[in-house]
């Protein structure tokens, strides 16, 4: 069980946010950042560690930016619409590098499979709200 929801639900002000769709991609964010991480450390146990060299960096260069975009999207106090759409998009870029690359090896590795499932997730979540930002449709 997760404290995304009920942080979400008990905070005081207006968000300007659809709560669930917000919940969600935060999850999502948490979730995809937690594989990545796990899945670079699996490549660097790999025996054959140097050919999985790009897939270890974009690994930990899209956990630390859906890490990342997780924390500001559960702040809420001076919310400004731009940076996060601008942070989803990034992270949707990173999310689409990291999932093309382990979708790569995910043939020979089960963890690079399960870190590129985690991945598509979050890049759908992350151009959802994104597009909803955009659009004003975000409630």
């Amino acid at each position: 069980m997760t404290t995304t929801m009920p942080m979400l639900e008990t905070y005081p002000a207006e968000i300007g946010l659809d709560r669930g769709r917000l919940g969600a991609t935060i999850e999502a964010l948490i979730a995809c950042s937690q594989a990545c991480t796990a899945c670079a450390d699996a490549c660097l146990s790999e025996d054959a560690v140097a050919e999985l060299t790009k897939c270890v960096r974009t690994n930990l260069d899209c956990a630390d930016v859906c890490a990342t975009t997780a924390r500001v999207l559960s702040r809420h106090t001076g919310y400004d619409a731009d940076v996060s759409r601008s942070l989803l998009e990034a992270c949707a870029t990173a999310c689409g590098a990291c999932g093309d690359e382990c979708g790569s090896h995910a043939g020979m590795h089960e963890h690079c499979r399960i870190c590129a499932e985690a991945c598509r997730n979050c890049e759908r979540a992350c151009r959802d709200l994104a597009t909803a930002i955009r659009s004003g449709g975000a409630r």
